[in-house]
């Protein structure tokens, strides 16, 4: 009776044991594997182009000519936030230009990728911080850049930014009325506006 009673109370522990294990084995995996483990979750889309993003990014903050050439095509078509229409060349030139503000740090986050045949059509958000004459001036909005795959890589031949404005003191125009059909994608937002303090008067009595 007594070495069956062992038997069953070793059993009953080695049971314990290896329910623990898991438990130990997860809380033992340090934090930069756990985010390693959720960036390798994203689409493979999504991590390649986030990777070209983030270079072009600091390439211009760096002001690295030559990674800046290799992902922007020779016949690129530049559109800014302002609606301004510059070359690769422009836009190579502008970064050594003091009269024109410097990039201090930029950020591009890919929401959407979209392949077709030998194109892709990026999505995303951006945040630019921009330098002139001591004043820092940030930029935030949504971006559309389209690449296509030459000789094994891909490079930018059109690129275009839309930036968030947020209105101020200025009267809002009425808001035009949204379709109901599905959206192909989401673009979270980026810029949260303020709410507004001011109260709504009461209704007049006169008649």
């Amino acid at each position: 009776m007594k070495t069956r009673d062992f038997n069953l109370n070793m059993r009953h522990i080695l049971l314990s044991l290896a329910t623990a294990v898991p438990v130990f084995a997860a809380a033992a995996v340090p934090p930069i594997v756990m985010a390693q483990q959720q960036t390798l979750q994203q689409p493979p889309l999504i991590t390649e182009f986030q990777h070209v993003e983030d270079q072009w990014s600091e390439a211009l903050v760096k002001q690295d000519q030559y990674t800046l050439e290799t992902i922007l095509s020779p016949t690129l078509v530049d559109i800014s936030a302002t609606g301004q229409i510059s070359t690769r060349n422009q836009v190579v030139a502008a970064m050594y230009e003091k009269e024109t503000p410097q990039p201090v740090s930029m950020e591009h986050k890919v929401v959407n990728v979209r392949i077709i045949e030998d194109v892709a059509i990026v999505d995303g958000t951006y945040i630019e911080r921009t330098k002139q004459n001591g004043v820092i001036h940030e930029e935030r909005g949504i971006f559309t850049h389209v690449y296509q795959h030459v000789r094994e890589v891909w490079v930018c031949v059109q690129s275009q930014r839309t930036a968030v404005v947020e209105q101020g003191d200025e009267k809002k125009k009425p808001e035009k009325k949204k379709s109901a059909a599905a959206l192909p994608f989401h673009i979270p937002f980026i810029h949260q506006g303020t709410d507004s303090t001011q109260k709504s008067a009461p209704p007049s009595n006169a008649e």
